[in-house]
C-alpha cells in the first residue's frame, strides 16, 4: 500500500490556497488606500498648523497678511515659496501624480490649488492666501471625504 495524497485532496487544498490568496491580496488594497488616506490626513494637518504657525509668528512682527502662495514648484510643495522665512513646512512634500501624492495646479493668487491623488481618484483642495483657509473643493469623489471628516 502507497502513501501519498489523492487528487481531489490535492485539489481541495489548491482551491482553500486560491480562496485564502484572494481573500489577502483584497485585504491587502484596502490596506494600502487607507495608509494613503492616513498620509494625506497628517499632510492635510501638517500645512494646516503650518499655516496657523507662519500667521501668528508673523503677527508678533506686524505683518498681518497669511502666507502669500503655498509653492507651486513642480517638484516640492507646501515650502512657502522658496521665500526667505517663509517656509511653511520645513521639508517640503514631493510631487507626484501617483497614489498618495499631492501636485499642483493652475491657479492664481489668491487662491492656489493642489490635487492629492488616493485610490485612484484626484481629490482638489484651495488654499486662500486672503483667509489662510486649506480646504478640500466641494463635489469631490466620495473618498476624498475621508481625507477631511
Amino acid at each position: 500500500m502507497k502513501k501519498a495524497f489523492t487528487m481531489i485532496e490535492l485539489v481541495f487544498v489548491v482551491v482553500i490556497l486560491g480562496i485564502l490568496a484572494g481573500v489577502a491580496i483584497a485585504k491587502f488594497s484596502a490596506t494600502r488606500t487607507d495608509a494613503q488616506i492616513v498620509k494625506g490626513r497628517c499632510d492635510i494637518t501638517s500645512i494646516r498648523s503650518a499655516i496657523l504657525t507662519d500667521r501668528q509668528a508673523h503677527i508678533i512682527r506686524g505683518d498681518y497678511r497669511y502666507i502669500s502662495g503655498l509653492s507651486q514648484d513642480s517638484t516640492t510643495l507646501f515650502d512657502g515659496n522658496g521665500t526667505a522665512g517663509r517656509e511653511l513646512l520645513m521639508y517640503g512634500v514631493v510631487a507626484d501624480t501617483t497614489d498618495g501624492h499631492w501636485r499642483t495646479t493652475d491657479g492664481s493668487a489668491p487662491y492656489r490649488h493642489y490635487l492629492f491623488r488616493v485610490g485612484g481618484q484626484d481629490c482638489s483642495f484651495t488654499y486662500d492666501s486672503n483667509t489662510g483657509k486649506f480646504t478640500l473643493d466641494i463635489n469631490q469623489p466620495q473618498i476624498c471625504n475621508r481625507l477631511v471628516d
